[in-house]
């Protein structure tokens, strides 16, 4: 889902209860996210908790060039089994109805700067299908009618040239709010190429290196991004 400059710094524990714990950060060059611009460079920190197919996760953003990049808050609870996944999202964001004073505990969709996704989707190994749809929060068409926006994408894994490849395809199906940019009826909204190369140091970090080509066809817009990831062996 971002494509960008990114460093992170992941740490995964397995307790003899099968408790997962996973914490890092990433730093974005620039926050991409399903095809759309939300920022310029950021720090974005992860926590999170799994159990038996069960998980619990926190993911944030925060600006660190441009004071007037929005701030997000995105606290995921999911479940999966074999190829299967399911999960609801509750985003906050510093942005929306409660700009002025980007409070958090405000949760009237009037009022609100949170917007809550529900998700479903399925691995088949060649292919992965995911299908997004907001339903509740700060999510509403210009007649002031709830927007319900939704999001779905198609990928696909390869390796070539040493690398390992996604090919990424994402669409919206109907008009929606603003999160995706307006959207008046059915728009491919994320087109990426990604490539991955994985190093090893000193067998005590995993230093995984992506570039990935992204196109928004619906904004008429184009990105190339690179970035790494820092993950010690524990």
């Amino acid at each position: 889902m971002i494509a960008a400059l990114t460093v992170v710094m992941a740490r995964t524990a397995k307790a003899e209860s099968e408790i997962e714990g996973t914490l890092g950060a990433d730093l974005v060059s620039q926050y991409i996210w399903r095809g759309t611009d939300c920022g310029s460079a950021a720090i974005q920190p992860t926590l999170g908790l799994a159990w038996k197919g069960l998980s619990l996760t926190a993911w944030g953003s925060v600006g660190i060039t441009s004071a007037s990049d929005t701030r997000e808050l995105d606290l995921t609870v999911g479940y999966s089994a074999g190829g299967f996944n399911v999960g609801v999202t509750d985003f906050w964001f510093s942005s929306g109805n409660d700009a002025a004073a980007g409070r958090y505990f405000i949760y009237k969709n009037s009022k609100t700067n949170h917007m809550f996704e529900g998700n479903v989707g399925y691995d088949f190994g060649p292919l992965s299908i995911q299908w997004f749809t907001m339903f509740a929060g700060c999510d509403y068409k210009a007649n002031g009618k709830r927007a319900y926006s939704s999001y779905f994408e198609i990928s696909a894994p390869f390796k070539l040239a040493k690398c390992d490849w996604t090919a990424t395809v994402g669409a919206v199906p109907y008009a929606c709010s603003g999160i995706y940019g307006y959207a008046n009826k059915f728009a491919v909204t994320n087109v990426t190429l990604k490539a991955t190369k994985e190093f090893n140091i000193k067998d005590k970090v995993d230093l995984p290196v992506y570039a990935a080509l992204t196109a928004n066809p619906k904004e008429q817009h184009m990105y190339l991004t690179f970035g790494f990831a820092v993950k010690p062996r524990l």
